[in-house]
C-alpha cells in the first residue's frame, strides 16, 4: 500500500509497527501499535482482526515478512511501501516515545 493512499485512509486500518523498540522510540506514526517482529508470532493476538492491518517497519522488508505471515493465518494485511522512510519523505509526521517530533533511525 502506498504512503499516499494509507495517509488518506488511514482510520480504516490497523497500523502495526513491527522495528525496534530504539526505532520505535526514535520516531513512528502515531496511532500505530508496536510489535517488534521478532516477538509477532508470541503476540499475535494482541493485532486485531476486525480491519485490515497494514504492516510497517523501515523500508518496508520487515513489515512485508510480518505481512505474509499475518496472511497465512487469516488476517487481511498489507504492506506499507518504503516504511516510515516513505512516510517522512512525504512530509508526513513521526512522534517520539517522548511525544515529541521524532525522526527515523
Amino acid at each position: 500500500m502506498r504512503v499516499e493512499d494509507f495517509s488518506k485512509r488511514r482510520s480504516e486500518f490497523h497500523l502495526l509497527d513491527v522495528r525496534e523498540q530504539d526505532e520505535w522510540d526514535a520516531g513512528h506514526i502515531d496511532g500505530a501499535q508496536h510489535i517488534p517482529l521478532g516477538q509477532l508470532g508470541a503476540r499475535v493476538t494482541e493485532v486485531p482482526k476486525g480491519r485490515t492491518v497494514v504492516t510497517v517497519c523501515r523500508s518496508g522488508a520487515r513489515s512485508d515478512r510480518a505481512m505474509q505471515g499475518l496472511r497465512t493465518i487469516g488476517y487481511q494485511a498489507e504492506n506499507l511501501e518504503g516504511g516510515v522512510t516513505a512516510w517522512a519523505r512525504a512530509g508526513l509526521p513521526l512522534v517520539s516515545a517522548a511525544g515529541a517530533s521524532g525522526r527515523v533511525i
